[in-house]
């Protein structure tokens, strides 16, 4: 049976895993994405070294499949000025192609998750799919009449950085005011809660507002605070996603990412009633994968290679 190497580089964490063509994970490893050093060069050596770990106990091995949060450059076959990596410029096909004489190929992270949850997830079966994931960013993989929407350069997709406000008019990690990801990702939650709440002048919490589990778990316990700035936060979430249906007319949106694995029914129930109607709502649904689909879609893309696929 093909066994593949799998990458899935983010912002927070790098994973590896062992994959099988019936995406069964066989082995894994975890650690966390460096953020400091000399260079990329410091995140291209942790790849290797957890392919090395799986290596030494996996049999033989067809491909290696890297999924990165982007944006990448695929002719170079690197990951490229990315606003949740700490450095411009990080090295990925080459110098892993190098080292273990072995096919590699780069996608980028959500594009690889929207393909794991095609071959396994919630998706399964589905020709027209987004999946948008919660995170430290916000990204999203577009699958239209079965064909993964790829782009110029790889970068189609790129959902969190879509226009959602002028109101407060923060600004993004990429530099950009009023993106969806500078509003609704993990890392920007708290800094989109202290302008709304400035704005409504109150003045007091019963919460940690720095933190966004706690302003989540203050909402699901029925925190009235909490409560207001999930309408406003539920406003700006369903902006992003009526982008999403009015460009891609999907039939499924998978949310997946630790915002929407551990409170997606709140982004959901808050999101949907604020969601246009002009093309008819899509099912809407949290992944089933528990976080594996960008791994799993690096391995679905890496198996795709050797079988001669697109």
């Amino acid at each position: 049976m093909t066994a593949v190497i799998a990458v899935d580089l983010g912002g927070t964490n790098l994973r590896t895993a062992l994959v099988d063509e019936d995406a069964k994970i066989l082995a894994h490893t975890t650690t966390s994405t460096p953020a400091s050093g000399a260079s990329g060069r410091v995140i291209t050596d942790a790849i290797v070294a957890g392919i090395e770990e799986l290596l030494d106990t996996a049999g033989e091995v067809a491909a290696i499949g890297v999924a990165s949060a982007g944006p990448l450059d695929l002719d170079r076959g690197w990951v490229t000025h990315s606003p949740n990596i700490a450095f411009p410029i990080v090295e990925i096909t080459g110098p892993i192609a190098e080292r273990f004489d072995l096919p590699v190929t780069l996608i980028n992270d959500a594009r690889a998750g929207v393909l794991g949850e095609r071959w396994a997830g919630t998706a399964r079966g589905s020709d027209n799919v987004v999946y948008i994931t919660l995170s430290t960013g916000i990204g999203g993989g577009v699958v239209a009449n079965g064909r993964l929407l790829l782009g110029m350069d790889g970068n189609a997709g790129e959902i969190g950085h879509v226009l959602v406000d002028t109101r407060y008019n923060l600004i993004c990690g990429c530099g950009y005011r009023g993106h969806w990801e500078g509003y609704a990702s993990a890392k920007y939650i708290p800094r989109f809660f202290a302008a709304w709440r400035e704005e409504a002048d109150i003045r007091r919490t019963a919460f940690d507002a720095a933190s966004t589990r706690a302003i989540f778990e203050a909402a699901r316990t029925g925190d009235p605070v909490a409560l207001a700035f999930m309408d406003a936060l539920g406003q700006v979430n369903a902006r992003g996603i009526s982008t999403v249906i009015v460009a891609y007319n999907p039939g499924v949106i998978v949310l997946d990412g630790p915002l929407a694995r551990y409170y997606g029914d709140i982004v959901i129930r808050h999101a949907e009633p604020y969601i246009d109607r002009f093309l008819a709502l899509p099912r809407i649904v949290v992944t089933d994968l528990g976080g594996r689909a960008p791994l799993l879609g690096a391995a679905a893309h890496a198996l795709d290679m050797v079988r001669g696929g697109p």
